[in-house]
């Protein structure tokens, strides 16, 4: 599995657990809800910057969504 798809799993999995739609997951970080959608199906090769607000609104580190292990 590529590194966009193994992060977009992640973001979907804590995403879930943190019971939050993709739309408010949005909404918290501030990047538009398709936008979402496209990185947790691995489409997007997001920027750092991008990563970091998805990290911080679902109130985990980035090596968080970034580790293999889930």
């Amino acid at each position: 599995m590529q590194i966009a798809a193994r992060f977009g799993h992640r973001v979907r999995s804590v995403r879930k657990l943190r019971g939050f739609s993709q739309e408010q997951l949005a909404e918290h970080c501030g990047l538009h809800r398709t936008y979402i959608g496209s990185v947790e199906r691995g489409e997007r090769n997001i920027t750092l910057v991008n990563a970091q607000k998805i990290a911080e609104a679902l109130s985990v580190s980035l090596c968080d969504l970034v580790q293999e292990n889930e």
